[in-house]
């Protein structure tokens, strides 16, 4: 079982949109639920922090990998 609930591909992206996407996705989501996070613009690290300060979505992971970062956001 995956550590999370839905998915969000926000490769090639550049900000604000990987934000912006994962906010549609939690939207839809409800309380409790994991949103897994891809990207590949490094200011994502920084956006992701802010957003989930933000928000109160708790950011349960950032992690980045072979030029990928992965971020789980738990909805508030």
């Amino acid at each position: 079982m995956a550590d999370f609930d839905q998915e969000l591909d926000a490769s090639g992206l550049n900000c604000p949109l990987p934000i912006l996407r994962a906010k549609k996705s939690l939207a839809s989501m409800d309380s409790g639920q994991v949103l897994r996070v891809v990207a590949t613009d490094p200011g994502a690290v920084k956006d992701f922090e802010a957003f989930s300060k933000q928000t109160g979505n708790p950011l349960l992971e950032s992690a980045e990998e072979g030029g990928k970062f992965y971020f789980r956001l738990q909805k508030a």
